[in-house]
């Protein structure tokens, strides 16, 4: 059976740690290289919940999008809850490996995952990354179009059925009737990426973690390029409908969209290098944080 080096050089070769941003810290947190893995279990994030679920069902192997250390770290004693669960994982033999932003820009990997689910058509990325040693356009995010143009709001309901339920749902920005042709996505939180998209002529972006005054300028500069340009002057790209709008999404909700191809793409490339197929498994319990939303 393969073991979890084997296991761990499959998902680095689908999702490179090169592509991981400077701050990130993607690859294996957890795990002896040499154990054996026959299951591996995908999630959003390494919750306690989730890491239960996952060693209820043997899994020798636990594949997050979320890291557990997300910053420096000096401690893993069982006084806090990230040293509780390194602890059980090893009292279970279960590994931890973490594809995050390196995940976030790989072919097949969460942007396209997204743009795909959508039904996003001549995908680019929205932030590429120069990579010669993939046959594919890698990168942070995607831009590509619809197969027809459609209302803004139609739209928005696509995005909301494909994505897993959450409480909160979506909120959507903008011209509700206007049509959106090109769509630029970003899974995670996207509001440093304002200028990328605007370069990037899109007619709306989705993306999460929206805060007000990002957002609020983000949307007023898109009216007053809108006004310019009914106005006969040149002030961004398009007609006179302001772009982009913004539809905002549930962090581990649309990135948990990833899954739907790491699925069958992690056991598949196991397969290749040993000969084995291990089992897996989406542990799909909502992470997002929120339980009630009053309106």
């Amino acid at each position: 059976m393969p073991n979890l080096q084997t296991v761990v050089d499959a998902l680095e070769t689908l999702y490179p740690l090169r592509y991981a941003e400077s701050w990130d810290a993607p690859g294996l947190i957890v795990g002896d290289l040499d154990a054996p893995v026959t299951r591996i279990a995908f999630a959003a994030d390494p919750t306690h919940t989730v890491i239960d679920q996952a060693l209820a069902w043997h899994a020798d192997l636990l594949v997050t999008h979320h890291p557990l250390f997300f910053r420096a770290v000096h401690e893993t004693s069982g006084s806090g809850a990230h040293g509780a669960i390194v602890s059980e994982l090893y009292r279970h033999g279960c590994a931890l490996w973490v594809g995050h932003t390196n995940a976030d820009a790989a072919y097949r990997g969460v942007g396209q995952a997204a743009a795909d689910a959508f039904g996003l058509q001549d995908l680019r990325p929205l932030e590429p990354i120069d990579d010669p040693q993939s046959p594919h356009a890698v990168g942070i995010g995607r831009v590509g179009r619809l197969p027809q143009p459609m209302p803004l709001r139609d739209f928005a309901r696509i995005v909301a059925r494909e994505l897993p339920h959450t409480e909160y749902g979506i909120q959507v920005a903008g011209e509700l009737d206007a049509p959106v042709s090109t769509v630029a996505v970003l899974p995670g939180s996207g509001d440093s990426m304002f200028d990328v998209v605007r370069a990037s002529g899109a007619d709306v972006y989705v993306t999460s973690d929206l805060r007000h005054h990002p957002a609020t300028d983000a949307l007023e500069q898109a009216r007053w390029e809108a006004s310019l340009r009914r106005q006969g002057l040149h002030a961004g790209s398009g007609d006179g409908h302001m772009r982009p709008a913004l539809i905002n999404t549930p962090h581990s909700a649309i990135e948990s969209l990833w899954f739907r191809y790491a699925l069958d793409d992690v056991p598949a490339a196991v397969e290749t290098r040993f000969g084995e197929r291990p089992e897996v498994t989406w542990i799909d319990t909502r992470t997002d944080p929120w339980d009630l939303v009053i309106r």
